[in-house]
């Protein structure tokens, strides 16, 4: 296939959890973002938030240690529209507690994969 001229059409996942989530006895970020290599995402960054919080209006925040046991993480993925519509449904049995956001996007540029998206 080749690759597409810029700029593209794309979607962004944003997935946002609490620090302490789990996923089968592992930090739930580490096992999107090993679920998000093993799938052939694109890429993915997690982001730690400072302050924040749910819609349970818990604040959590790293200005005040001892309620700074969860602070809001976002996981961030973009890639083609198909990429991001195969990984959802893995994402979505992964996170029990958090909120999933799919957004469209136009890519204008990308200067490090060769033959991307696939």
């Amino acid at each position: 296939m080749q690759p597409q001229p810029f700029p593209r059409a794309g979607k962004r996942l944003r997935i946002f959890v609490g620090e302490a989530e789990e996923w089968q006895g592992r930090p739930l970020y580490r096992a999107i973002l090993e679920a998000a290599q093993r799938h052939q995402m694109a890429g993915a960054t997690v982001l730690r938030g400072i302050e924040g919080f749910g819609p349970d209006h818990h604040l959590v925040s790293e200005r005040l240690p001892d309620i700074a046991d969860n602070l809001p993480l976002l996981i961030e993925l973009v890639d083609s529209e198909e990429q991001i519509g195969r990984f959802l449904p893995v994402v979505q049995r992964m996170v029990s507690h958090g909120l999933i956001t799919v957004t469209p996007v136009t890519m204008v540029s990308l200067s490090t994969w060769q033959e991307w998206p696939r």
